[in-house]
């Protein structure tokens, strides 16, 4: 599933080909997705321009200037295409095409487990992926205090408190490793225990993972891809993530004795980490 980085990269890439466009139509082929794409789609956003165009935690939110605002989540699959002009044939999974003056944007998810919604702009913080969510990594209302005060009564590991969106959105499994492998602190460290230093060196270890993640354009694992069709590169830099019993970059240890980085399950995730550079 994309995380913060990919979403951030593809809404950036959205912004600037078609933030100011105008839907001139709207073509829908399937609905039946986890939330079924409403029947008012079409008609909702035919004839709207786009006025700006935004991510909340996972989801690329897009304004129009009809009061209504499109609400996009990619799923385990999705992929979001930019063409320039209509391609003579449409692929299996293309289910949704926008029609617009600056290009044409189509959304493709094999599995479908993404997500297409429109709901009226005055209203999407009630919109039930938005209801219950955490605050954004790049906020500055992110503080140590903050981290402290949402951990202090969790004893489950540090690890799955990060995937609580509900707590800081839009970290997914890659980001919450690397994160805490930056940070320095064991994934099976119950949240509880985080003192106020720590909690304070694990936002900026969020926050520099995840800018370093949006400047490689993300990570392509498997089926994330850019807009323009190409892979992000920061799976190339990820130091533990998927890298069960390399030596990470900074390790102290002999790799022999240490075995390397250890991939054990939380919360039915993979979890990578250094057992010996995080405490």
């Amino acid at each position: 599933m994309p995380e913060l980085p990919e979403v951030e990269t593809i809404k950036n890439a959205l912004d600037k080909a078609i933030k100011g466009a105008k839907i001139s139509d709207t073509k829908v082929f399937c609905r039946k997705f986890r939330v079924p794409i409403p029947n008012c789609f079409e008609q909702k956003t035919i004839c709207a321009t786009i006025t700006n165009i935004k991510r909340i935690a996972k989801y690329i939110v897009v304004e129009l200037d009809n009061k209504y605002s499109i609400v996009w989540h990619l799923g385990m699959s999705g992929k979001i295409k930019i063409c320039e002009s209509v391609p003579q044939n449409l692929q299996k999974h293309d289910h949704a095409v926008f029609y617009t003056d600056k290009g044409i944007i189509i959304f493709n998810d094999t599995r479908r487990f993404g997500m297409l919604d429109i709901v009226e702009s005055a209203k999407l913080n009630e919109h039930f992926a938005f209801k219950n969510l955490g605050i954004d990594p790049f906020d500055e209302k992110l503080t140590a205090k903050y981290l402290k005060h949402k951990l202090k009564n969790k004893k489950t590991p540090v690890k799955v408190a990060l995937l609580d969106q509900s707590i800081i959105n839009g970290i997914g499994n890659i980001y919450a490793s690397e994160a805490l492998y930056s940070a320095k602190i064991s994934p099976l460290r119950e949240s509880h225990t985080l003192s106020l230093t720590e909690c304070e060196s694990l936002i900026k270890a969020i926050k520099e993972t995840l800018t370093k993640a949006i400047k490689a354009g993300g990570s392509t694992l498997r089926d994330y891809a850019k807009p323009d069709g190409s892979t992000g590169y920061f799976q190339n830099e990820h130091c533990v993530y998927n890298k069960t019993g390399q030596a990470c970059p900074n390790c102290i240890c002999k790799l022999k004795t240490a075995k390397g980085i250890k991939k054990i399950m939380q919360a039915g995730r993979s979890t990578f980490y250094c057992q010996t550079l995080q405490k």
